[in-house]
């Protein structure tokens, strides 16, 4: 069977859709079909996603396995929107979900399904938190991103993205993330003074919320012993310690929950991106059961009853997490990317430095217009990369966690001899 070629004119997206796209602008090809890591435009032009999705496509486009499932569902007549009621669907997702990824760790979460969006599960911690505690503050990190709805902008450090609130974002106060001072400053030695001090004027805070990795704001990656020592903070000055796992979750840094390599259990989880496996909207808000102090439809929503997203999404947990194979296989992936930007940086050691964890990989530029100019030039000979970072100077990798080793390398290739093209002009 084929399918007749669209006839709408490209200018349709500038004379119709809103300016506020984005990614359509470094990207400007009209897609059409996509398969694992590979997306193709309507002229048959083909490209290899270091993107995934934002991280919302771990287990690459149009995954076979998931795609079977769905199918069958869609199909059989299954209730596809269902709210907060139960379904068959979602019994079998929490009952996967207990049974794969939280017994196996040793963690009792209660599993709230708060709306389909990672914003939506950010914003239902932070409300969760602060009826938890009675108090209103939150902590959050230089260089974080939570999300664009009020609540979770409140809690994120990008100027532009908070500039776009047209208001005060208030109720949130920003600590030094892990090596911000380049190690001239005591981890925490901010934190513990100003909660000390009964003249900083700090609200004894409710919660903080800590992605590990912070991938909007340059893969920025938090060492274990920085998160331990936060964990025992929050513990000691009871607080709730909320980890952000919307993009860094589901494995991206290889365990399921990226806060795993840490040993720590956080108060509330925010999960949403990869957990539908399809690339399905779905989100889970994580907490300790002494923290379910929701009242019957306190905190709700038209569209968190997915149940497509329930199907793919256990699926992918059955298929993926039974085993630590996936894991594995994203660890090894991330250290053959590491070894071929440590190689990258030996060539530019003045101009390039390189971070991350997994399947999460980052190029830092020291002249930040030079990232840009990578991922435009990687575009032009059919890798999609974004850029990251306060200053957009650093290139983020995020592939499918199923890419294969020569795909890899083919967009290393490509990568590297955009980064010597950028450098040398």
């Amino acid at each position: 069977m084929t399918t007749a070629t669209p006839t709408f004119p490209d200018t349709i997206f500038d004379t119709r859709e809103s300016h506020v796209r984005s990614y359509s602008r470094a990207w400007p090809a009209v897609f059409d079909t996509a398969e694992g890591s590979w997306i193709t435009d309507r002229d048959g032009n083909r490209y290899l996603d270091f993107f995934a999705g934002a991280g919302a496509l771990n287990y690459g486009h149009n995954n076979p396995i998931l795609r079977e499932a769905l199918v069958d569902y869609l199909t059989s007549g299954r209730i596809t929107h269902s709210l907060d009621m139960s379904t068959v669907a979602k019994g079998e997702l929490l009952e996967t979900f207990q049974d794969v990824i939280l017994r196996p760790r040793g963690f009792d979460y209660k599993v709230q399904f708060p709306g389909p969006t990672g914003t939506n599960t950010v914003e239902a911690a932070l409300k969760l938190a602060r009826k938890v505690t009675g108090r209103e503050s939150i902590i959050n990190f230089t260089n974080a991103f939570h999300g664009m709805t009020l609540g979770s902008l409140s809690v994120t450090g990008n100027s532009m993205k908070r500039a776009g609130a047209g208001i005060p974002l208030v109720h949130a106060t920003p600590m030094p993330f892990d090596n911000y001072f380049g190690g001239v400053v005591e981890d925490f030695q901010w934190f513990e003074r100003v909660l000390d001090d009964s003249g900083s004027g700090l609200n004894r805070p409710a919660a903080v919320i800590v992605e590990t990795v912070q991938g909007e704001g340059g893969v920025n990656v938090a060492r274990p012993e920085w998160l331990r020592a936060l964990a025992d903070l929050c513990t000691r000055r009871e607080i709730l310690l909320i980890v952000d796992d919307v993009q860094m979750g589901c494995g991206r840094t290889g365990p399921f929950f990226s806060f795993e390599v840490a040993g720590i259990e956080p108060d509330i989880v925010t999960l949403s991106k990869s957990i539908g496996g399809y690339g399905m909207p779905l989100a889970l808000t994580l907490f300790k059961p002494k923290l379910d102090v929701w009242g019957a439809g306190e905190h709700n929503g038209t569209f968190r009853g997915n149940n497509p997203a329930f199907v793919t999404a256990k699926v992918a947990l059955d298929h993926y997490w039974s085993d630590d194979a996936l894991e594995r296989s994203t660890l090894a992936k991330g250290e053959r990317i590491a070894a071929r930007f440590q190689a990258l940086v030996a060539e530019f050691p003045t101009q390039i430095s390189t971070r991350g964890r997994g399947l999460v990989q980052g190029l830092a530029f020291t002249e930040p217009d030079l990232a840009g100019r990578v991922c435009s030039a990687a575009y032009s000979d059919g890798l999609l990369a974004e850029t990251s970072g306060p200053e957009d100077e650093v290139v983020k990798l995020l592939p499918p966690l199923t890419i294969t080793e020569a795909e890899i390398d083919l967009g290393l290739d490509i990568l590297e001899a955009a980064t010597r093209k950028a450098v040398a002009r």
